[in-house]
């Protein structure tokens, strides 16, 4: 007899919730095992792990090898990256990827958690290729659960600047099947000819061979791993840490854009929460330059509204003093004008200068300098008495000819 639909309903849907449960449990159980392994080899105290950790994921020839260099340098990041296909360099492990497939998750994250623990990559690292499965990530979030209990636990200890508040970015790179083939396959050209330079040239060195590289349904078959396991695993990271999804289509100076435009500064998303409340009153640039424009026409309107006498000095003195020295300088676009004029010791006198070279289209700024000027001696005593010479130095910029020099 088959039971109705709105009976048999449940049953279809319940299947994929028992996988995902057993995927925790299986993550758990994987997890509390290696971490248990390293804290008794270690100690609790040294389980330090870095304090950012980016996730570069991407479909096979995206590109992630390429970019890793510009995203280290992008975050002031300065050691090696840590290649998931570099650790797995087992026999067993080689075997699996050559055919495609993907190396056991316990292996993968023993070797992990000792690669993040070294030291060099305490302020932050990029973790390339992993999770790559529903049980890496289960055992992600464990991982950074147990970061965020160790900075609880060591928070107002000498020790709590090496358990600092952890930061994790799922970065993605990301093209179709057709150009993720097309890139492996002239990879494994190029690969080919390297090895076959390296050995005319008699060089024990040679690059990577990767088998799936050379064979196009292997690469298809890697690009649909890719789609069905890592793909859904980072999807699943969205909601949970900073996510980029970065389109690797195009050449390398437009995908280095797409990752500018991603990693943009989000320092209270980063910083310890009492960092973040102690910088609260100072604005991030952003902020301060949305309204800029409306904010200086409204300065000068008011100068010339309220305070018509000096403003006017004001740009008397620029037209007269400053315009003649800029001027000499518009090949290089960079002028320096040193005034001891007393018009600028009224403060409101040098918001007047900048705010009408801002206005003009120059970048000015303005630094004091003062100088000790031996002023008397004192032929008994000995005494030198000085005065202050205070020195305005005033600094135009602004784009300069373009015409053609030498």
């Amino acid at each position: 007899m088959t039971p109705p639909p709105d009976q048999a309903q449940p049953a279809v849907a319940a299947a994929p919730s028992k996988r995902h449960d057993l995927e925790i449990k299986d993550a758990q159980l994987i997890f509390n095992s290696v971490w248990a392994e390293l804290e008794a080899q270690r100690g609790r105290e040294n389980m330090r792990f870095p304090k950012e950790i980016i996730l570069l994921g991407g479909a096979p020839g995206a590109g992630k090898g390429t970019n890793t260099a510009f995203i280290a340098k992008v975050r002031g990041l300065t050691c090696e990256p840590i290649v998931m296909s570099a650790l797995l360099d087992s026999p067993e492990a080689k075997t699996l990827k050559d055919s495609g497939n993907m190396v056991g998750d316990r292996e993968v994250v023993s070797l992990l958690l000792r690669a993040l623990l070294k030291r060099e990559h305490e302020d932050g690292v990029i973790l390339d290729g992993f999770p790559r499965t529903n049980v890496q990530v289960e055992c992600l979030k464990l991982l950074v659960d147990k970061m965020h209990a160790l900075r609880r636990e060591y928070y107002n200890t000498p020790l709590s600047l090496h358990f600092r508040q952890p930061t994790i970015h799922i970065m993605v790179l990301f093209v179709d099947e057709k150009e993720s083939v097309a890139r492996q396959l002239k990879r494994g050209r190029e690969t080919r000819a390297a090895i076959e330079a390296a050995r005319r040239g008699g060089s024990s060195q040679m690059p990577e061979d990767r088998p799936t590289d050379h064979d196009e349904s292997l690469a298809r078959r890697r690009y649909r791993v890719f789609k069905e396991q890592t793909w859904d695993a980072l999807q699943s990271l969205k909601e949970i840490y900073h996510y980029h999804f970065i389109n690797a289509q195009g050449p390398v100076d437009e995908v280095e854009q797409n990752i500018l435009r991603e990693l943009e500064y989000q320092s209270t998303l980063e910083l310890d929460p009492r960092t973040v409340d102690r910088l609260r009153g100072v604005p991030v640039a952003s902020q301060i330059v949305i309204h800029a424009r409306q904010e200086l026409v409204k300065r000068l309107d008011s100068y010339e509204l309220e305070h018509a006498p000096l403003f006017e000095r004001v740009v008397a003195f620029i037209e007269e003093k400053i315009l003649p020295i800029v001027l000499r300088h518009a090949i290089s676009g960079t002028a320096h004008i040193n005034s001891e004029d007393h018009l600028l010791d009224d403060p409101l006198a040098l918001a007047m200068v900048i705010d009408v070279f801002s206005e003009r289209g120059y970048h000015a700024a303005v630094d004091i300098h003062r100088i000790e000027i031996p002023d008397h001696f004192n032929l008994q005593t000995g005494k030198i008495t000085s005065r202050i010479k205070k020195v305005f130095r005033i600094e135009i910029r602004f784009k300069g000819s373009e015409i053609r020099r030498g």
